[in-house]
């Protein structure tokens, strides 16, 4: 039976080489450093942000020509691996892109002048059989309430039709004209698909060849990403459209083709654009056609989404595209504040580039701090010599 040690608790002090006060001040040390990098790093995103506000009507014509670059780069590439020039292959599948929008567009435009003044007709019957509605049991509201809140309703939208209006007509001067963007855009996606396998040299021959090694891998892997990202959303935007819009050319809603290629676009919005683009569906069917016609388009919808978010996604993008729901949410809102609905559309891209950067930090940070595995325990010294 051992003795119980009955040592003073000042003899067991004396034997800690590290005072309790210097374990503090370390740690707080660490923390004001940490605290220091990360208001640097705020203090440089904010400044990045200014800029780039400041400098808006340069960076979005560079970022939707570097989208659209990723989307015609395939194409382009094929044509020079068969010996085409790259200025005749970009030329050739930039106009073709622009042929085909401008083709949409001029398919759209007769539609919705055809269409507009029947469905503002029935959009009246709509807005009155919602009256008589509201009306009637088990609501039972009165005409002075409904006065009160039509007329709340249009005293909102007179008080920001001047905002609104200040709004687009500043971006439009901002821009200088919505054409001078457009040609900014159309040159600088030619260059960037003519030019751009001489990009990566030209970044080692800047930066030297160990910084160049990591941009080189760090570029490859957004490009690849960016252009994957784009690619595939077109594809499962254009398969939710060409299901939706067979229904609703089979429902006979008015404006079916309009809702078709709104629900395409919408699909490079994930979440919220399929949400507004499918609301917008519904009403229309709701006025068009009456509130039957409405729930069954509903339920196309709601089946079409379906399918999409258990299926298409999941075989058509890979894991590494992945981002999780809570973070497009996010990103789609923060870019919508920011820079309207442009912003929308540039958010998620953004946000999977930013994963992408993110990982790749994270590889570099386990190289740097891997360790050798233990020795196992069984193992015996070496016999000497």
């Amino acid at each position: 039976m051992t003795e119980p040690d009955d040592k003073p608790a000042e003899a067991l002090a004396g034997t800690f080489d590290v005072d309790r006060g210097d374990v503090i001040g370390k740690g707080l040390l660490w923390l004001a450093k940490w605290s220091i990098c990360i208001v640097a790093i705020a203090a440089g995103a904010w400044v990045t942000g200014y800029v780039i506000s400041k400098l808006w009507v340069i960076a979005l014509p560079v970022l939707m020509a570097i989208v659209i670059a990723t989307v015609l780069w395939p194409p382009t590439r094929a044509m020079t691996k068969r010996g085409a020039p790259p200025a005749a292959a970009a030329g050739i599948s930039l106009l073709t892109f622009f042929a085909v929008l401008a083709g949409i567009i001029a398919v759209i435009v007769p539609s919705v002048v055809d269409q507009a003044p029947e469905l503002a007709d029935k959009s009246t019957d709509g807005v009155n059989q919602v009256r008589d509605w509201l009306q009637g049991p088990p609501l039972n509201i009165r005409d002075e309430q409904l006065d009160s809140a039509v007329q709340a309703i249009v005293t909102k939208v007179e008080a920001s039709a001047e905002a609104i209006a200040t709004g687009v007509f500043s971006g439009v001067s901002a821009a200088t004209s919505f054409l001078v963007a457009f040609v900014l855009v159309l040159f600088l996606t030619f260059f960037f698909i003519k030019d751009g396998p001489r990009f990566i040299p030209w970044l080692h021959s800047v930066t030297g060849r160990r910084t160049g090694h990591h941009l080189e891998e760090l570029f490859t892997r957004v490009w690849a990403t960016l252009g994957g990202f784009i690619r595939t959303q077109a594809l499962v935007s254009l398969i939710d459209a060409a299901f939706i819009g067979i229904g609703l050319v089979i429902l006979d809603v008015p404006l079916a083709l309009v809702l078709t290629v709104i629900t395409f676009l919408g699909g490079f919005i994930p979440i919220v654009g399929a949400l507004v683009a499918g609301v917008l569906a519904v009403l229309v069917a709701l006025v068009g056609n009456g509130f039957t016609t409405a729930l069954i388009v509903l339920g196309i919808i709601l089946a079409v989404q379906q399918i999409e978010g258990n299926v298409l996604q999941p075989i058509l993008q890979s894991r590494s595209m992945n981002l999780h729901a809570a973070i497009v949410l996010l990103a789609v809102t923060a870019g919508g504040s920011l820079y309207g609905i442009v912003g929308a559309f540039l958010a998620v891209p953004a946000a999977a580039v930013a994963a992408v950067i993110i990982r790749y930090l994270g590889e570099q940070i386990d190289a740097a701090t891997v360790s050798l595995p233990p020795a196992p325990r069984d193992a015996s010294p070496p016999d000497p010599e």
